[in-house]
């Protein structure tokens, strides 16, 4: 079944609803000067409230743009968080470098989404290609926008992904504009390890909408 990615969480209400509803892996945003970015503290307070009570597996993302990796490992472990997704132009070496220090240092085991835009091709990232990232565990395809890191609501041409599929060799993710409305054919059309929705459950930037978290859920895993 496919795993559901709610990202864009800046409150505890949204996490609990989120959860319920059956998502799997919920994402926090820590770059700056973002819609959806919310602050450590608030972040630290949602991962304790017990929401593995719910659902044992939950899995708790820190988005990260080209930040310094201290400052990425002094957060993870702060907040308490799983997993990170690197959403810039960080190197496979900088991948590689984030798990061993936060093994090394705070003793966590930590998962790594790399994300890639999608426009007419799947745009590398500088000088390397998805191939390279041996250190990710999961990718994700996001749909290209020339100043936005995400949440643009568009959605890519997913034939786009459905050609390169092949030469993957991760389990990833797809993103980009998903709705309760079109999650079906995504999942029917490419078969994605999960799909990530942020502003298409969404009542306003930043809040959402517990019907929109529960359609969107149901059809992603139903399909």
């Amino acid at each position: 079944m496919v795993k559901v990615k709610v990202c864009g969480i800046t409150n505890e209400e949204d996490a609990v609803e989120a959860v319920q509803c059956g998502a799997d892996f919920l994402g926090f945003i820590f770059i700056e000067n973002t819609t959806r970015f919310v602050e450590e503290s608030v972040i630290k307070k949602i991962v304790s409230c017990n929401l593995r009570k719910t659902k044992q597996d939950i899995v708790f993302v820190g988005l990260f743009k080209d930040e310094n990796l201290e400052k990425v490992t002094e957060k993870v472990n702060y907040c308490g968080l799983n997993c990170v997704q690197l959403h810039g132009d960080e190197s496979p070496d900088y991948c590689a470098r984030l798990k061993k220090v936060l093994l090394e240092e705070y003793d966590t085991a930590l998962t790594v989404i790399k994300s890639f835009k999608v426009a007419e091709e799947i745009l590398p990232n500088i000088d390397y290609s998805v191939r390279d990232y041996d250190s990710a565990d999961y990718f994700v395809f996001d749909t290209f926008h020339s100043t936005l890191a995400g949440g643009t609501g568009t959605k890519f041409n997913v034939e786009v992904l459905k050609k390169k599929k092949w030469q993957i060799e991760k389990p990833f993710f797809v993103a980009g504009g998903l709705t309760p409305q079109n999650v079906s054919d995504v999942v029917k059309n490419i078969a994605p390890y999960g799909v990530d929705v942020s502003s298409g459950v969404e009542s306003v930037p930043g809040k959402k909408d517990k019907n929109l978290l529960k359609e969107f859920i149901h059809n992603a895993k139903n399909t």
